[in-house]
Order: C-alpha cells, then structure tokens, then sequence
C-alpha cells in the first residue's frame, strides 16, 4: 500500500509539474495540441499507477517527452508563422461587416443556434448590432458591435477619469500581509486605528481587509459581517 502512495505521490508531482511549465492557460483556453498532450499526459501517467509491474519510470519518460514536444511546439509556433497556422489554425470570422458569413459557417460546421448562444455568452441579444464575429483558434468568439451599438465611455463624455488601481490586501485570515501593507504606503499603526474606528476589536477577527486608491479600508469580518 505504501509504494502504491508513494508512486502515485510521485507522478502527481511529475504531472503537476509538466503541466505547469506547459503555461497558465485554462481548459477551455487550450490549444488542440495543448488539449491533446495534456489527455495523453494522463493517460501515460496512470500506466504506472495502476500496475505496479510497470516500472516508474516507464511513466516519467513518456510524460518528459510529451513535454520537451509540446515546448518545441510552442518555441516553433512562437518563431514560425507557417508552424503556428498548421498546429494552431486561424481565426475564422463568421460576420463581417454586420453580414454573416454562412460558406465559412458551414465549413466550420458552425449553425446558427451556436452562434447566438456564443453571442448571448457576450451579453449581445440582437445578432443585427453585430458588426464583426471572429472564432479564435481557442474557441472562444470575439464580437466588436457596430458603432451605434457600442456602450457610451467616459472619454465619449468627456469626464475625467481617475487611473485605477488594483486594491492591497493588506489582512487575509487574520494575519497581516506585510509586503501588500507597504504597497499601499500604509503602517501597521494606521491600519489598527483604521479598525479601531470600524469597531473591529481585533486583527484575528479579520478575514478580508483592503486598501484602494482613495486609501479606503473595506473590511470583511470571519463571521461574514461586512465593514467599510
């Protein structure tokens, strides 16, 4: 039982690994050939696993080289144009110029039930506000609306704008985050008067409490009762 633990344990590690160096992309953001070395990964991986015959390392190498590939891959797509296009494809537009392409389409076996789902999954509910629609290589469908469709911005209006920031956690389950306390600019002395006036008795009450630009304080308690 313990070797089976132990050799499990091992592959996890080997897997997890591979995958990581692979890239952060998610599953449905995968490449067909993402997609495939990671199934293949898998299956190699469980060989092992289950048949303890079978030597470690007749998963581990298998797993390496599905790696060392899809890095060559990736290396070869990244230099190549021609590499990129035959391994990964080419973005297809289905409407463009507010008209939809229905030969590309029907070459991508793409009907229009598919294409209004993908729309509505863009907040788009009139096809007719549509100015360009263009399946990516990863599936997914960008749409730019038509002009007069588009929303109204602050530069439209002419407003001024302040430049956002993204928010120091500066307290996470109780503890405090020192390096995201001195991005914010911020002292330990300020942030436990800053509680003190939210009447938050102690910093192990705190489960989540941040800085934004203006230098306002939210503060979640554990419990789930909320302060700002």
């Amino acid at each position: 039982m313990l070797i089976i633990i132990i050799r499990t344990l091992i592959l996890y590690a080997v897997v997890v690994t591979s995958v990581r160096l692979m890239g952060k992309r998610q599953i449905g953001e995968l490449q067909p050939s993402e997609l495939v070395i990671a199934i293949m990964i898998s299956d190699v991986a469980t060989i092992p696993m289950d048949n303890l015959g079978v030597p470690l390392i007749n998963g581990i190498i298998p797993v390496l080289t599905l790696l060392f590939a899809e890095v060559g891959l990736s290396y070869a797509s990244m230099k190549s144009k021609k590499v990129r296009e035959a391994v990964v494809g080419k973005p297809s537009i289905l409407i463009r110029n507010g008209v939809i392409d229905n030969v590309e389409m029907e070459r991508l076996r793409f009907n229009l039930d598919d294409l209004t789902e993908e729309l509505r999954l863009n907040s788009i509910t009139d096809i007719k506000d549509v100015d360009f629609a263009i399946l990516e290589t990863d599936g997914r469908l960008s749409v730019i609306l038509k002009t007069e469709a588009q929303p109204v911005t602050i530069k439209d209006l002419n407003l001024p704008a302040d430049k956002q920031t993204i928010p120091c956690i500066v307290i996470q389950d109780g503890k405090i985050i020192d390096n995201e306390l001195k991005r914010s600019g911020k002292s330990v002395t300020w942030l436990k008067k800053q509680l003190r006036n939210n009447k938050v008795k102690s910093i192990d009450d705190v489960f989540l409490a941040s800085v934004d630009s203006n230098n306002s304080l939210f503060v979640q308690l554990k419990q789930g009762g909320e302060k700002k």
